[in-house]
């Protein structure tokens, strides 16, 4: 933990924060132990999340809270609020409201090192065959070639936290890595830029979709898209269900246009019974799981910890939400 600013030796005095948690009781046992001494106000569980008294200026909140919200915000909006802290790195689920009017940062990050080692074993996972392999017997004590990352293209769809993480880590396997990214900034040693979407699957063995969730990015795994892949391309998405039409993930996958879709997410969450996502022999469902490990809730605290005390010092906030961007 950060020292103090009275140990720290900063003059500016610090604020100590009213916080309205939304983020459960025992996060808001973890906040309450931050060195600014904050005041923590559980919200009701059945109050709408908008629904803040006016003395606070800090709310911590989660996608679940705001089942339901409007398209507008309340009046008054935001009250006394000058600082939100989502504790979620995407902010799709969200009204786009919430991030107007005051300082809004979400965990950006908190779950890179999770997620990249998740894809990771997924990728290994298809090319090893691991579920084919297993054996049962002594009948099928047989040899097979297996495949290889060694000289593959991993394509990445984003190239954020996640896409950086996945890259640091895939490099010693001797992967080709093409990312694609909407900033301009540069990439990394060792990684290409691709031109776009459509060269980018085209190039790909495994395109992993780590790309936050927009207007711009709705279905942009569709069936124009999947016709630039390779027969054997393997897609794993990571990030959100709807970048991928599903229905034109499934003729794909049926006609043998790719090999094999991993999906941690999927629109809606979970598929409804009886879904072929659930029983599809090319398709690896796993429900969302990619982001979370031991370390997962101590991770998030770390983070929600540096911007509280960036606020209490009356320093910068990170990790700021952009509207107009959509992350």
């Amino acid at each position: 933990m950060i020292d103090s600013p009275e140990r720290s030796g900063a003059a500016e005095p610090v604020r100590t924060p009213v916080i309205v948690n939304q983020g459960g009781r025992k996060l808001g046992e973890r906040l309450a132990a931050h060195w600014s001494r904050p005041q923590i106000l559980e919200h009701p569980k059945d109050a709408p999340a908008w629904a803040i008294p006016p003395h606070a200026d800090v709310l911590v909140t989660q996608p679940s809270a705001w089942n339901g919200a409007g398209q507008s915000p309340p009046p008054g909006w935001p009250f006394g609020l000058h600082f939100i802290q989502v504790i979620t790195a995407g902010v799709d689920p969200y009204p786009s409201w919430l991030f107007e009017g005051a300082i809004a940062a979400c965990a950006r990050g908190v779950a890179a090192i999770p997620v990249s080692e998740f894809v990771l074993a997924t990728i290994l996972a298809y090319e090893k065959d691991f579920d084919a392999i297993r054996i049962h017997s002594p009948s099928q004590w047989k040899m097979r070639p297996l495949g290889s990352l060694q000289g593959r293209c991993l394509g990445l769809a984003g190239y954020g936290a996640i896409g950086r993480a996945i890259a640091v880590r895939a490099q010693p396997f001797g992967v080709r890595i093409v990312a694609l990214r909407r900033g301009s900034g540069p990439l990394d040693a060792n990684v290409e830029p691709a031109s776009d979407f459509a060269s980018l699957v085209a190039e790909a063995d495994h395109l992993v979709l780590v790309l936050p969730l927009t207007p711009q990015t709705h279905h942009i795994l569709d069936a124009a898209a999947l016709t630039h892949a390779k027969n054997t391309l393997h897609v794993i998405n990571v990030a959100r269900g709807p970048l991928i039409d599903q229905e034109a993930l499934l003729a794909a996958l049926d006609q043998g246009r790719i090999g094999a879709a991993s999906l941690d997410v999927t629109d809606p969450e979970p598929p409804p019974e009886g879904h072929r996502f659930y029983a599809h022999p090319k398709v690896r469902l796993t429900p969302h799981i990619s982001w979370g490990d031991v370390k997962a809730t101590d991770r998030l605290v770390e983070k929600i910890f540096a911007n509280l005390d960036r606020y209490a010092r009356r320093e910068p906030i990170e990790d700021i939400v952009d509207p107009a961007r959509g992350y």
